[in-house]
């Protein structure tokens, strides 16, 4: 099966797909971290839609359509960041140019959007902890031609998966869940192993 992995550096769901005999790419504006160089293609993600994929898993930028950034979007009470909103409609676009391209099996992954931003309502809502890592951190999974992710092994004992820095981290990061240092984009975004396992095993 020929696969695309969209806005992926970290090439974590690539990796997982060639495990099992999958053609599979990584893409992204960024050089890839993941070691196999010969498995990424660097640029515009939009330029390869129309490559005819069998299979299109995207990971399209969350920053300004997250709902984790309410209140930058409402920076006063009932008032909109109109810069911010605009830079939301252009994420938003990229999002739904992944969601319509000509390909018959299709997953994007986000984190909740805002409601403002008008997303299509998503198919699915998955935790890390399902996937045998010790983490919980709401993923939204958009789904065309494709089941649904199943669970594939519960933790009981996780924790929270959060930024570093905030103020329920300061002071006492073991409480607070695992602190992703330095604020990294690329750790930030990076997929679970167990997440990316079950989606080459069962999309694969």
């Amino acid at each position: 099966m020929k696969v695309l992995v969209a806005c992926e550096e970290s090439q974590e769901v690539c990796k997982a797909f060639r495990e099992r005999g999958h053609e599979a790419y990584s893409c992204d504006l960024q050089d890839c971290s993941g070691g196999h160089p010969e498995w990424h293609i660097k640029g515009d993600v939009l330029e390869q839609l129309d490559k005819k994929w069998d299979l299109i898993i995207a990971h399209p930028p969350c920053t300004y359509m997250s709902n984790a950034g309410a209140c930058r979007m409402y920076p006063k009470k009932g008032q909109i960041d109109e810069n911010r909103y605009q830079q939301a409609m252009e994420a938003k676009e990229f999002f739904m140019r992944i969601f319509n391209a000509d390909c018959p099996k299709i997953c994007i992954e986000n984190p909740r959007p805002l409601n403002i931003v008008g997303l299509p309502e998503e198919s699915q809502r998955i935790q890390p902890y399902e996937f045998g890592e010790p983490w919980s951190k709401l993923t939204y999974l958009w789904l065309k031609g494709l089941p649904p992710l199943m669970a594939t092994l519960l933790v009981q004992n996780h924790r929270p998966y959060v930024s570093c820095g905030t103020s329920r981290n300061k002071g006492n990061k073991e409480k607070a869940g695992h602190s992703r240092a330095g604020g990294a984009q690329k750790v930030r975004s990076k997929t679970f192993h167990g997440i990316a396992l079950a989606m080459a095993q069962q999309w694969g």
